[in-house]
């Protein structure tokens, strides 16, 4: 069963997520994990994609957005199915995707935004009552 759990940031700038859920994509892949973050819009993943090129001077995560296909061990998409992927789910969405059952584990990051918090408690409501089982990580 697919394994959710919640990292809540302590701050409301929109950009706390990407920097979480990049810190995040950087500890899972340095643990043999390949990635699918599912942004909330394109210009969210085109975001991500600059932070995972510019994460830490001379780091390097091997990744590429779903325009240019799915072969990388980290993609960004905007809610497409990700083809191959199956391990890691970071969802950046504020709505659990419609494929998030077929990953073994799934990252949801929050931040303090009241909109973000809404939606994230919808999503803990969601997972919880389909049996889920739900962790939370205070940052």
């Amino acid at each position: 069963m697919t394994r959710i759990d919640f990292y809540v940031v302590a701050d409301a700038t929109p950009s706390s997520r990407i920097e979480v859920a990049v810190r995040l994509a950087e500890k899972a892949w340095g643990r043999g994990h390949r990635l699918y973050i599912n942004s909330h819009s394109e210009a969210e993943a085109d975001q991500l994609d600059e932070q995972l090129w510019s994460q830490r001077p001379g780091s390097f995560l091997p990744h590429e957005t779903v325009r240019e296909g799915f072969s990388a061990p980290i993609v960004v998409g905007w809610g497409q199915e990700p083809a191959g992927h199956d391990d890691v789910l970071i969802n950046l969405a504020l709505s659990p995707p419609a494929f998030f059952s077929r990953f073994q584990r799934v990252a949801e990051v929050v931040n303090q935004d009241p909109v973000a918090l809404q939606s994230m408690r919808e999503a803990w409501r969601f997972y919880k009552d389909r049996g889920y089982p739900l962790q939370k990580h205070d940052l």
